[in-house]
């Protein structure tokens, strides 16, 4: 199967056929689900606002992962 050439449908592809980006996606999922849930709450704690900026930055970490990801496969498929 070749690689696809549009960015969403890349992304797509990585998810069907990736184990390690698909772990990146789902994990990037469950922090922003959580980011959410703090989001909503009018007084955090200390703690919560700790929560919420050690997620942010782990979501980013994450955000960078996938994006070294599909710009390999961007660039192996063009080396071919």
């Amino acid at each position: 199967m070749s690689i696809p050439a549009s960015e969403a449908a890349l992304r797509d592809y990585l998810i069907a056929n990736d184990d390690q980006y698909r772990e990146l996606v789902d994990e990037h999922h469950k922090y922003d689900e959580r980011l959410h849930q703090l989001a909503s709450i009018h007084f955090p704690s200390e703690d919560e606002q700790l929560e919420e900026t050690v997620l942010k930055k782990k979501k980013l970490l994450l955000k960078d992962e996938m994006e070294a990801i599909v710009t390999k496969y961007k660039t192996s498929s063009t080396s071919h």
